[in-house]
């Protein structure tokens, strides 16, 4: 059967957390979310952004219900008020859905020393998932992270655990090389953490997806901070003729957050060549995203990096 947004189930009396929603797939997964009647929290950096893309799904879903919760993931004090108003003003939490990022950025560091890729797109998601598991676990309809990742995972061959060490260069800086090491953590997190939910027979379930070629400001984020004006004119003239729609591109992370019966680990990416654009279907990963031993050694490293030890 093709996936459509059409076998989006009812989802009334759902809350989500939707992280990076005030652009891109962040944007269309808030709105396809809330037309299936959840209630959505729409977190990112920019409280203007946040406003104005919560009028534009309201003008598509006028009864939508939302909420805007600003939230750095590249500061992990941010990141701990945020889950702290969060688990305030929530009981439960069913949908966590860890869309935002940043891409091929030069060498930049977070708040906490790290490099900016692997602190943004791995390590600021693993501490709010963490802070926020008593809210999971409190879902009445059993609860379920998806992350974000990227074809992009396959271009490397394991992560270097020291740049999750403050301050630490441990090498030559490679913006694409470390960027793909964050989208591989990405999955190994994904995967360690449903192993560690099915040991303990917790009702939460794990699962990634991946966008293909969409076109995104995350494509625009990297040379609009080295102020490369031209590679930021090429990437958007290969997004206009080359990138499937934002919208289609958020279709594997809906299908991944929504679909009944989806098994934990799975892996959801278009079906069309290379991954790249068309409607979603089960994807595969490299064997080093399925390695349980680096799984480990990166959940511990995160742990450490991150202060946050999950119970």
């Amino acid at each position: 059967m093709t996936w459509s947004t059409e076998q989006i189930p009812h989802l009334t009396g759902r809350w989500a957390l939707v992280t990076g929603a005030s652009s891109g797939l962040g944007h269309h997964v808030t709105r396809e979310l809330a037309r299936a009647g959840a209630s959505v929290v729409m977190a990112g950096r920019t409280v203007k952004r946040l406003a104005d893309s919560a009028e534009l799904v309201r003008r598509q879903v006028p009864d939508a219900e939302l909420r805007s919760q600003q939230l750095d993931l590249a500061d992990l004090s941010a990141v701990r008020r945020t889950a702290e108003e969060l688990l305030d003003h929530h009981e439960h939490l069913d949908l966590l859905v860890a869309n935002a990022g940043v891409m091929a950025t030069p060498h930049r560091r977070t708040a906490d020393g790290f490099e900016l890729q692997i602190g943004t797109n791995h390590l600021g998601h693993f501490a709010l998932a963490g802070l926020l598991l008593p809210a999971l676990l409190a879902s009445q309809h059993g609860a379920r992270v998806v992350l974000t990742s990227s074809f992009a995972h396959r271009t490397v061959s394991g992560i270097d655990l020291r740049s999750l060490v403050p301050g630490a260069d441990p090498r030559p800086y490679r913006k694409w090389r470390s960027y793909g090491e964050s989208k591989l953590a990405n999955l190994l997190f994904m995967l360690e953490l449903q192993r560690r939910a099915s040991a303990s027979d917790l009702a939460l379930v794990s699962v990634g997806a991946h966008p293909g070629y969409a076109a995104t400001d995350l494509q625009s984020s990297g040379p609009n901070l080295s102020g490369a004006t031209l590679r930021s004119w090429f990437m958007a003239v290969s997004n206009r003729l080359v990138a499937q729609s934002a919208e289609h591109g958020a279709w594997p992370l809906l299908m991944a957050t929504t679909q009944p019966g989806l098994p934990g680990g799975s892996y959801v990416g278009p079906r069309g060549i290379g991954e790249a654009r068309g409607r979603p279907r089960l994807a595969g990963m490299s064997s080093v995203a399925s390695d349980p031993g680096l799984a480990s050694a990166l959940w511990t490293a995160s742990e450490q990096a991150t202060g946050i030890i999950w119970p």
